[in-house]
């Protein structure tokens, strides 16, 4: 069976470029013919194996395409929330939080920090009034459990070179499926973000079930307004 990068990639719950690189340093096995990559299927199973890594052929096989409704609250329910997140630097706090989304395989998480990191590197994610809202800069594209929004609470608020310099408390990790639906759930997030009290309400850190109450709220009122 001839696999192209991509579906490779797939099959081991990673993004291409990883999986580029990884063939760049020679660290997965692979057989260069005629300036192709080819992969012995078995060869790469055990290897995965080996590694602990993630492997499945279902990745590429043909599945029926899921519409997302675009509902903030589906998203934040499949993301969690998440207290506790430790760290005294924007790296540190990205991993702990990453490191909490179990519903990601490990190697995909890996992945999604590098991408969180390199999008801060290009300007802060920090949107004001204590909230960041990290995302990859493009979708990620390896997980069913996509699109989620992740609500992360802060230890202590930490200077995450916001744009009104104020301390992030709290993070929304934003992970879409595609470039709409990332746009329709941060455009969401960004309507109740705008409300005073909502702000002064997360800093209560409030759990899962009073957290959707609120969301659900808003989205009546977004419903409402047409």
């Amino acid at each position: 069976m001839d696999l192209t990068l991509s579906q490779i990639a797939g099959c081991l719950s990673v993004a291409e470029p990883t999986l580029e690189r990884w063939i760049r340093q020679g660290r997965i096995p692979v057989e260069r013919i005629g300036g192709e990559c080819r992969f012995n299927l078995a060869t790469l199973e055990r290897w995965a194996r080996d590694h602990n890594m993630y492997f499945s052929l279902s990745a590429i096989e043909d599945k029926p395409v899921v519409a997302t409704t675009g509902r903030l609250a589906e998203a934040m329910a499949r993301g969690g929330v998440h207290r506790g997140i430790g760290g005294v630097s924007v790296e540190d706090v990205l991993k702990n939080s990453v490191t909490r989304l179990t519903l990601l395989p490990a190697p995909v998480r890996d992945e999604l920090y590098e991408r969180l990191v390199s999008r801060e590197q290009l300007s802060s994610t920090g949107i004001g009034r204590g909230v960041a809202i990290p995302h990859p800069r493009s979708p990620l594209n390896q997980s069913e459990d996509l699109p989620f929004i992740a609500t992360c609470y802060l230890d202590a608020p930490l200077d995450f070179k916001a744009v009104d310099h104020r301390p992030v408390f709290v993070l929304f990790i934003l992970v879409g499926d595609s470039i709409d639906s990332h746009l329709r759930l941060l455009s969401r997030l960004a309507f109740c973000l705008r409300d005073d009290a909502f702000v002064s309400f997360l800093r209560d850190q409030p759990g899962m079930n009073l957290l959707l109450a609120r969301i659900e709220g808003f989205e009546r009122q977004l419903a409402e307004n047409g």
